[in-house]
């Protein structure tokens, strides 16, 4: 099991994604995570369509508090868990916490050790009281203009932006964490989701500084190589890229193009480039009369760059994510099982495992304020007035 950070307990304060999913990580990583969710719990627990699978997915390695941070007591329960916690968390709007007495100011006065993150829309600068959203930022960040043809803006098929932004979220937390070693101190960490968006695209604005010509979207984009596309096969589709003129020679071998192997024209990269034309529809052609498993078995022998296309449904049954990469985690409200992807990484070849499963609203109430020191009663009196849940 993955402990690095057993020790350290957060506190967070978020809903959505990019917040929830910076606790997840820490979570994964062995922090005790102590979700604070209003009372009835988390409204992202009940969103619908696009957002019905956020909850499920970056909630896991949790506890969960229901509290009513607009009472008086209910702020000094969490002030009671935040002066003795090593980070927080947090995704509200600009303002929104020091109305409250839970600012970044507040809150060090309270702990000066706490590492205080902020997972913001932007930082500090002209937009930063600016309301946003994952979309927001992929479309103002260029990111969606690159993902559609001209004309079509269109974001990417996940909260890619949430995400990245989480783990820079994480990445600073960490740093902070490390640098508290030396100095005893805390820190404020921001992340925010146009700065993401805007490093993420930061290749296609060197790319523009390289050549002098702005990067057209990538369904329009010039190839970098001859062969590195989506083909249509007897019973699905495939990529396949070949990105040396070594694999060329392999690729040629395989499916017997000899005439192409050594030929005046298809020897370098750059001239096979110039021949795409040339070389996509016989490709197509010769791979439209050929079932995927086939393909499959000669690309994996000869060792080249292939995937077959599939839906995100398709990966619970993937035999190499099914034999460590997913985890079983139980629905609160129907008690369903489901499959999910682990934490993309292993530390001394360990993966992150399940610790706490996906709590129900207000699930660990009882446990951490009786730890906290409030008695059983106190507690059914809190509740009693919707003070905690």
């Amino acid at each position: 099991m993955m402990d690095a950070l057993k020790n350290i307990t957060v506190i967070e304060f978020s809903h959505m994604v990019m917040g929830p999913t910076a606790g997840m990580i820490l979570g994964d990583l062995g922090a005790d995570v102590i979700k604070i969710e209003p009372i009835g719990g988390d409204k992202t627990r009940n969103l619908k369509g696009s957002g019905a699978g956020y909850f499920a997915m970056f909630n896991r390695n949790k506890k969960s508090i229901c509290v009513d941070l607009k009472s008086a007591e209910g702020q000094a329960v969490v002030r009671k868990l935040l002066a003795g916690a090593d980070v927080m968390i947090e995704n509200f709007r600009n303002g929104a916490l020091d109305k409250i007495g839970l600012g970044q100011a507040e809150v060090q006065k309270l702990n000066p050790r706490i590492i205080y993150q902020s997972s913001k829309g932007f930082l500090s600068g002209p937009y930063q009281d600016r309301t946003a959203l994952d979309e927001v930022a992929q479309m103002m960040g260029g990111l969606a203009y690159m993902t559609g043809p001209t004309g079509r803006p269109l974001r990417a098929g996940a909260s890619v932006i949430d995400i990245s932004g989480a783990m820079f979220g994480v990445i600073g937390i960490l740093a902070a964490l490390f640098r508290r070693t030396q100095t005893g101190a805390g820190a404020h960490v921001a992340a925010s989701l146009y700065e993401t968006t805007a490093f993420m695209v930061g290749q296609h604005i060197a790319q523009h500084a390289v050549t002098g010509t702005p990067a057209p979207p990538m369904p329009e984009r010039v190839s970098a190589w001859a062969v590195y596309d989506v083909f249509d096969c007897v019973d699905g589709q495939i990529f396949v890229g070949v990105v040396s003129d070594g694999q060329w020679e392999t690729f040629c071998d395989a499916f017997g193009l000899n005439d192409w192997r050594d030929a005046d024209g298809f020897r370098a990269n750059a001239d096979r480039v110039n021949r795409r034309d040339e070389i996509i529809p016989r490709l197509q052609t010769l791979f439209g009369g050929l079932p995927i498993a086939e393909l499959e078995a000669r690309l994996e022998t000869a060792g080249l760059p292939y995937a077959p296309i599939r839906k995100p449904q398709d990966l619970v049954n993937d035999p190499h994510l099914s034999a460590e990469g997913l985890e079983s985690l139980t629905l609160p409200d129907t008690g369903q099982k489901v499959q999910l992807p682990r934490l993309p990484m292993a530390l001394d070849g360990a993966r992150a495992a399940l610790r706490h499963d996906l709590p129900s609203a207000g699930q660990d109430t009882a446990a951490v304020l009786e730890q906290l020191g409030f008695s059983v009663e106190e507690v059914c009196e809190m509740r009693g007035r919707d003070i905690v849940g």
